[in-house]
């Protein structure tokens, strides 16, 4: 408890405080200390002293003095533990998801270039342009940081389970994961934790996926690639195709459906031809649902047992993926 309230003094700013309650101030001339009228009684002339630095207060007319914490005890007539609990309600980070995802991203970018591994990873995954790695805001999750990041900034436990980043037991969800925002609206709904190691699942965190990833910016173009993945979708963009969006996977949600339904276009269904055949019959059911509707699709055939992702990274080039979109078959 000790360590944690200082933390959380340290957080908070008296100056900003005061200032916050309509205190006026100004200068003392010794550095970091300001003067002005005691908010505890009532007095003319000014002997309320604030060191900023310090986040202490004392007031030579009342003789009180302390911290954030004494002053809203003083002023609000709160026990110790109203006060801490005001103080906390008043200081608490926004609790909009969308808020939190969004930092949980900016943390994960600035880990990225911090761990080699990570950076090895997308190369052998054929992903080695970094403006497009910053423009998509590929971030690195090493596990065991973001909670305490997090949590630093005032965000509480139970919310950021709720969230899923992180588990019932408190560590953080993405371990050793590559890490993909996923937006709808401009805002982060979701994050996708790409494992660089076999032993870890690739997942999603709990709620909607959203809808295509960056459709907006393809959603006027008459032709549009649809993907599976991220990989997919990073290296055709880095190979110059820019009408290219991804579904997260072979099944579509109805918002994804809808969206490449709302408009006239020939859909290029890229999915993976896997040795199974999942990715193909996926494609199929999906040309049928979308010719139905009046919609033109083309099925771009890869070659066996590869996806996108493994046609650049094997060596593949723009000039023959290109080729396949003209073979491609309705």
């Amino acid at each position: 408890m000790g360590k944690d309230l200082e933390k959380f003094k340290q957080r908070l700013s008296l100056l900003d405080y005061l200032r916050q309650q309509n205190w006026v101030a100004r200068p003392s001339g010794h550095g970091h200390e300001f003067v002005g009228l005691c908010p505890l009684h009532q007095e003319t002339r000014p002997s309320f002293y604030v060191n900023a630095r310090k986040n202490l207060f004392y007031c030579h007319g009342c003789g009180q003095g302390g911290d954030l914490l004494r002053f809203v005890q003083l002023s609000r007539h709160l026990s110790f533990h109203q006060s801490l609990a005001y103080l906390e309600q008043q200081s608490a980070p926004p609790t909009d998801p969308a808020d939190v995802l969004e930092q949980a991203a900016t943390f994960y970018q600035q880990q990225l270039d911090r761990y080699p591994e990570a950076l090895c990873y997308l190369k052998q995954r054929g992903l080695h342009d970094p403006a497009l790695i910053r423009e998509l805001r590929i971030g690195y999750a090493p596990g065991g940081s973001l909670r305490r990041h997090l949590t630093a900034q005032g965000y509480s436990l139970d919310l950021l389970q709720r969230l899923g980043l992180l588990n019932a037991q408190g560590h953080d969800a993405f371990y050793r994961r590559v890490v993909f925002p996923c937006s709808l609206g401009g805002r982060i709904i979701n994050l996708y934790g790409r494992s660089i190691a076999a032993a870890f699942a690739h997942r999603f965190l709990p709620g909607s996926k959203g809808g295509l990833y960056s459709w907006e910016q393809v959603q006027h173009c008459p032709e549009v690639i649809l993907v599976e993945g991220l990989f997919d979708y990073a290296v055709l963009w880095q190979a110059g195709f820019r009408h290219v969006t991804c579904s997260l996977g072979t099944h579509l949600n109805a918002c994804q459906f809808q969206q490449l339904c709302d408009h006239p276009r020939t859909i290029y269904l890229t999915f993976d031809v896997d040795a199974n055949g999942s990715g193909q019959q996926a494609s199929q059911r999906l040309a049928h649902r979308l010719q139905a509707l009046g919609i033109a699709t083309r099925r771009v055939l890869l070659p066996a047992g590869q996806d996108p992702n493994s046609f650049f990274a094997q060596g593949g080039d723009a000039r023959q993926f290109r080729s396949l979109l003209e073979a491609a078959q309705p």
